[in-house]
């Protein structure tokens, strides 16, 4: 088996996780606001344009983990008698936080300061938390649950899930998962009655 030596061009992976990671290091050694996209690929070793084949935007970077499961929550959500069964409502949030490892949103929210990015995480969670809680409201309507209820639940449990995922990792390493902290933060809002 013969080697040969790679030519000038691009590197031959390119991969998700290397630009993650590359973006994570910047945006501890120089912060967030700091950190451009062109210094991601850079240190990422591609071009800026392999970038967007894999991000939208540097927060992307943070979130795209986060809103793919999201994704398939705000669907499941949408399916006819989704919110008519309390424990599918809570499976479909579990689903979110289940084997959630850590990725770039987690080293985040654990180094959000070190980061500056306490506006960047309070302003992309607050949209994801409206963007879920809008569609936990839609199911308990589908329901036949009141208006005012629905919108109360849909925040309710919406504020549990990003708070959960944060808890967890602020906690650091070894402390659980943020399944876990969902199944621990669930209770406490257990008088709030689905039906």
């Amino acid at each position: 088996m013969s080697t040969s030596a790679r030519g000038v061009g691009r590197p031959r992976v390119s991969s998700r996780e290397t630009i993650a990671e590359a973006a994570c290091e910047l945006f501890l050694e120089q912060g967030y606001e700091r950190t451009s996209i062109a210094g991601i690929a850079q240190r990422a070793g591609v071009s800026r344009s392999s970038f967007f084949n894999y991000f939208s935007s540097k927060s992307d970077v943070l979130w795209s983990g986060f809103d793919e499961r999201l994704d398939r929550a705000v669907e499941a959500l949408a399916q006819p008698g989704a919110g008519a069964d309390p424990d599918r409502v809570e499976a479909v949030l579990s689903a979110i936080l289940e084997g959630l490892e850590p990725d770039p949103l987690a080293l985040a929210f654990g180094n959000t300061r070190a980061m500056g990015l306490e506006e960047e995480l309070q302003r992309e969670s607050a949209l994801r938390q409206g963007r879920l809680a809008a569609a936990l409201s839609e199911a308990a309507r589908n329901a036949g649950v009141e208006r005012i209820r629905a919108d109360v639940l849909g925040a309710a449990y919406a504020v549990v899930v990003l708070s959960s995922l944060r808890v967890w990792a602020e906690g650091g390493a070894g402390h659980g998962s943020p399944l876990a902290q969902l199944q621990h933060a669930l209770p406490r809002i257990a008088d709030l009655h689905w039906g």
